[in-house]
């Protein structure tokens, strides 16, 4: 019951490796710690009372890739998270989105096929739809071109992971999330991203502690009733758990075809605005922001139709946005009393 967590230290991969050790996985984790800190897996003991096994190394090396596989043929299956993930900063830096998500991608399909292990799980996006002509999006709606290299690199790794999958015995599922927030109720982990963020969650908890002044909404001219942008937002504890069940889908052959899609989100949408208001509400404080021009790669709106995950997976989304913002905040908290 061995699973590798490829960027576990990162947001939703250490709640994942929380989920999977909650129900007697035995866990190894691989990051380069670019956007994360090796003192989570002290914070995952803490929470599980099992330390997980990490290495640190980047998963764009080859040879140490191959290593590692070599090393742990064992494995029952992968989680791949490892990428970078901020729209804008794609928009600014395609090489290094491309060079990063897909190199690494490659190297671990291709360790995956020389060492025969089988099940891999692809941490996906709902950006694979671009701008949907149809709300809620279903995963029967057609993968439009991405509004950003970010994008993009999604569509194109689950067209290399198909690919391979035809020509090797790997069976792949890829979860293609709406937008996870929240934090673990023990506050112990969280959304912490290095510098400034590019989520909107982090940038109102953080703008909330003092520790940015202002919180910019980028854009309040969208076709939307407030004008700004709508998204799915979904607890990062309820994503987690979903990847437990796609991993024991796997081990337990109950797949239906080779490679599968799931939408992970709650099917509804809310606005920029209405997360503000949301968090004022369940804080108690009143938070600085500004609206500025749009941001470039974002889209309109979109939230899922996650029916076919419900009844397929046996999963669904259980808390609410009040639930998440709450628990973003209590967690932002927590962690900057401790670090104070």
């Amino acid at each position: 019951m061995k699973i590798l967590v490829t960027g576990g230290t990162g947001y939703i991969g250490s709640h994942t490796v929380v989920e999977l050790q909650s129900k007697g996985f035995e866990v190894i984790i691989v990051d380069n710690l670019s956007n994360s800190s090796a003192e989570i897996v002290d914070k995952i003991e803490k929470i599980t009372g099992i330390r997980p096994v990490l290495e640190v190394f980047d998963l764009g090396d080859r040879e140490k890739t191959a290593d590692f596989f070599k090393r742990n043929s064992d494995i029952m299956g992968v989680i791949h998270f490892a990428a970078f993930k901020a729209v804008g900063e794609s928009v600014e830096k395609p090489l290094m989105y491309y060079r990063n998500n897909l190199v690494s991608l490659m190297n671990i399909l291709e360790s995956m096929k020389e060492t025969g292990v089988r099940n891999f799980v692809f941490s996906s996006s709902c950006t694979v739809y671009g701008q949907p002509d149809k709300l809620p999006v279903s995963e029967k709606a057609p993968i439009k071109t991405a509004e950003s290299p970010y994008g993009n690199t999604k569509q194109i790794s689950e067209e290399i992971i198909q690919d391979t999958i035809k020509t090797s015995d790997i069976h792949g599922i890829a979860l293609r999330y709406f937008n996870p927030i929240g934090a673990h109720e023990t506050a112990l982990i969280g959304e912490l991203p290095l510098g400034v963020p590019n989520n909107l969650v982090p940038f109102i908890t953080q703008t909330a502690m003092g520790i940015r002044d202002q919180l910019k909404v980028f854009g309040d001219d969208y076709p939307t009733p407030d004008g700004t942008p709508i998204r799915d937002y979904i607890h990062v504890v309820d994503l987690a758990k979903a990847h437990v069940v796609a991993v024991n889908r796997m081990i337990q052959d109950k797949m239906k075809k080779a490679f599968e899609v799931f939408n992970l989100g709650t099917g509804k949408g809310y606005s920029v605005l209405e997360v503000i208001r949301a968090f004022e509400k369940s804080s108690g404080r009143k938070l600085n922001y500004k609206i500025v021009g749009r941001r470039e790669g974002d889209i309109i709106q979109v939230w899922a139709d996650p029916s076919f995950s419900n009844k397929e997976l046996g999963w669904k989304a259980e808390k609410g946005l009040d639930e998440m913002v709450a628990s973003a905040w209590k967690w932002e908290q927590a962690y900057r009393t401790e670090n104070s």
